[in-house]
């Protein structure tokens, strides 16, 4: 297995069923709470084998209310996602397949 093969293969390339993108400041929100709400996303999502690819942006572009996350196939946005949000959105809607629908700032599946 060549470099690239083997780099698809470690972050489940062929298993993911979610992208996950956060958006960790530091227009949005500071760095320090953005990176926070990141070691919960990836500590939560590897402890309950949640089938995604996780992505830490820079900006998503809303340069207030972060950090921001985004989660597609389904395009759900979610705003403010505090390390204790972030832990609801993994369990309930990437673990458990149910948006937190009170939660969602904007809806937009790509096509």
């Amino acid at each position: 297995m060549n470099t690239i093969d083997a780099a698809f293969s470690k972050m489940g390339l062929d298993s993911s069923q979610k992208h996950v993108f956060l958006c960790v400041g530091p227009e949005c929100c500071s760095p320090d709470a953005g990176l926070a709400t990141w070691e919960v996303l990836k500590k939560e999502t590897a402890r309950l084998g949640v089938p995604c690819l996780r992505s830490k942006a820079a900006c998503l572009r809303i340069c207030s209310g972060g950090p921001w996350m985004v989660v597609y196939p389904e395009g759900i946005w979610y705003g403010h996602v505090t390390p204790e949000k972030c832990l609801r959105i993994v369990q309930e809607h990437l673990a458990g397949s149910n948006p937190i629908k009170e939660e969602i700032v904007r809806e937009h599946p790509l096509a």
